[in-house]
């Protein structure tokens, strides 16, 4: 089932409300209030209560880029000089 976007899975528990999930995901928040959460598996666990197992969803970044001082995000609006500094930079790969 999906609620607010997050894919939720309910394991060998019967009766589970809307309202109970959505406790259960604003439980999960408090410890990552900035990430969204992309799967919720709640099951039954050893001691009686509930296990919440859970994935976040990657965050999104944009790429920013240093030129002669300045932070930008996109090079749209620069002049050719620019551009061409930028074109002539020596490109490093990431190490895997």
């Amino acid at each position: 089932m999906n609620v607010n976007g997050t894919e939720v899975t309910i394991r060998d528990i019967d009766n589970i409300s809307e309202q109970e999930i959505l406790s259960y995901m604003d439980y999960i928040h408090k410890d990552n209030e900035l990430d969204e959460i992309e799967t919720l598996d709640i099951s039954p666990a050893d001691d009686g209560g509930v296990a919440l197992d859970y994935t976040l969803r990657p965050p999104k970044f944009e790429r920013i880029r240093r030129i002669t001082g300045y932070l930008v995000g996109t090079i749209d609006r620069w002049n050719n000089a620019k551009r061409a500094e930028e074109h002539d930079r020596v490109k490093h790969s990431l190490m895997h």
